[in-house]
């Protein structure tokens, strides 16, 4: 603009200045004529009013400045203080000769050959009829135009100099107000009254667009605010599958691949694009993906962007826990189908035999045995399933109260006193008093679990010893064994239900493979830490922690 601007005021500027100039050169060449004409006027009107004109110009004519010329009335020249007469021609048809012999007086203004001259003739008639002509030269418009030019040179380079000078001068002055205007505060300072409707304008829209602009920032922030609290992972595809958006959570998921570019650059797994492909194919599809020991549901959704191109979301949900839960649920249903199916099994062929009177009679009680033994271990499972069942819903409704280890131990040495005796099997209690918040019966049946599996895995004259304390004020309670021991491939699984690891020794004991499952969510339940260590062949120990009082 300041280009324009300049370049308007310089071109108007200098022609201006060349205008004013030429017209001031054209006034003063047509002045100076004027005054020429009236010279010859007044000395015409002198020297006609002389008697024996023609004796006076031929003695005095030759000093006179101007041209004189006395021309007969038949056009014949009599006298010409410039030139010879006789060699002169016929004048009368020049202009001003004809009009002076008709009119009285006549003129005419001639340029030269080379328009470098204009003469001025101006004609009287005398009383005699002859003509007296007075001529006068000087330089015409062109001529001084031409003898003038390096004077008009040096003008036309100072009316370059001035309009350059003064263009710039008045570019810098009309655009000083407008280059002052703060466009984001249109109304403040002073402009033009012309440009108010403009400015009024210019300030509504932009209290308009800056109300427009808080509202979507106000809605990026609550959606930018949502997407970073979301667990799951939220990507955002348009029409030709570049990344738009993804979220804090997807780019946790992905931290060594690029979140911008193609989708192609966020994941290179053949479920993922697969799902991403079809949705930007304008269909909705479902995958999964594992990563990082993980397991993530795929959903994608196609959005129209135009008939051309589908745009695509992709939501990215973790669903390790849920795809966990429903393999344990469907184990734990085969593992109680078949841990139940075992004893009424033999319960049913005992049964059999004995109503079907195949059975001896010495027989009967034997059998009755089995049978009673088998139902026992039925019913065992079934508490232990009704007990595991209740921990998974977050425990029996029943408050925690303050509960003494040492006397829960106390209380399981004496239900198992017996049984660890009749395997020869030394059952000790040791340590000091120590007091938990829980619930008795569930701390009761995990101590309980942990010092029937001491017993049942022991070796012959082994030992089980029963541990409580305080340990950095955190309360314990300890099961130690001098038993088989668990091998250390099989020791990160002993707390999952129905895992055995002799399944013939577990038969022989008659356990239902839930004992330590119930003594793991025992412990969730009371926010404990359960602690294992063993060795093949040297025994084993489990440590529960308690959290501080």
């Amino acid at each position: 603009m300041r280009k324009r601007v300049f370049g308007s005021i310089f071109l108007t500027s200098l022609v201006t200045l060349l205008l004013t100039t030429g017209l001031l050169l054209l006034a003063v060449h047509a002045g100076l004529t004027n005054d020429m004409r009236r010279r010859l006027v007044t000395e015409s009107s002198y020297l006609s009013a002389v008697d024996n004109i023609r004796e006076k110009l031929e003695k005095f004519g030759s000093v006179y400045a101007d041209r004189l010329t006395l021309v007969a009335q038949d056009g014949t020249v009599l006298y010409d203080n410039r030139t010879n007469a006789s060699e002169m021609e016929n004048h009368a048809v020049r202009p001003e000769i004809a009009a002076a012999e008709q009119n009285g007086t006549g003129e005419d203004n001639r340029l030269s050959e080379t328009f470098a001259k204009q003469t001025f003739y101006y004609a009287v008639r005398l009383k005699n009829g002859d003509v007296l002509r007075i001529s006068a030269t000087a330089d015409s418009v062109f001529g001084a135009l031409s003898s003038a030019s390096p004077w008009i040179v040096l003008i036309i380079l100072l009316a370059l100099l001035v309009a350059a000078l003064l263009a710039g001068w008045l570019t810098g002055l009309f655009l000083k107000p407008i280059e002052a205007l703060d466009l984001h505060d249109p109304m403040k300072g002073e402009a033009y009254d012309e440009l108010s409707p403009l400015l009024h304008r210019m300030d509504k829209q932009n209290r308009k667009i800056q109300a427009q602009m808080d509202e979507l920032q106000r809605r990026q922030a609550e959606f930018d605010d949502i997407t970073a609290r979301m667990d799951e992972g939220l990507v955002l595809f348009s029409g030709k599958g570049m990344i738009l958006f993804a979220n804090h959570a997807a780019r946790a998921l992905f931290p060594h691949d690029s979140a911008e570019g193609s989708y192609l650059t966020l994941c290179r797994d053949a479920n993922y694009i697969q799902v991403v492909e079809q949705a930007l194919d304008g269909k909705g599809a479902h995958g999964k993906l594992e990563r990082n020991g993980r397991i993530y549901e795929l959903t994608a959704s196609s959005v129209e962007e135009n008939s051309a191109w589908h745009a695509a979301v992709l939501l990215i949900v973790d669903i390790t826990e849920r795809e966990r839960a429903e393999q344990q649920r469907q184990e734990f249903t085969a593992n109680v189908s078949h841990e139940l199916k075992t004893p009424l099994t033999s319960i049913m062929g005992y049964a059999e035999i004995i109503a079907g009177g195949i059975a001896k009679p010495e027989d009967v009680a034997p059998f009755a045995g089995k049978i009673r033994t088998e139902a026992q271990r039925l019913l065992a499972l079934i508490e232990d399933i009704i007990h595991l069942s209740r921990l998974d819903e977050g425990g029996e409704t029943v408050s925690f109260e303050p509960v003494e280890l040492s006397a829960l131990c106390d209380t399981v040495r004496d239900r198992l006193q017996s049984k660890a005796a009749g395997k020869g099997i030394a059952l000790r209690i040791e340590g000091e008093p120590a007091a938990v918040s829980g619930q008795r019966r569930t701390l009761e049946q995990m101590i309980f679990n942990l010092t029937d599996n001491a017993i049942n895995y022991n070796k012959p004259q082994g030992s089980v010893t029963l541990t409580t304390g305080t340990e950095n004020g955190r309360p314990f309670v300890q099961v130690s064994d001098t038993g088989i021991g668990i091998a250390p491939a099989d020791q990160q699984r002993v707390f999952e239900r129905f895992y055995r690891v002799d399944k013939s020794h577990s038969k022989m004991t008659g356990g239902t493979g839930l004992g330590l499952s119930i003594v793991k969510h025992g412990a969730v339940l009371h926010h404990a830490e359960v602690e294992l260590k063993s060795a093949l062949g040297e025994g084993t120990c489990i440590t529960l922690r308690f959290p501080k009082e």
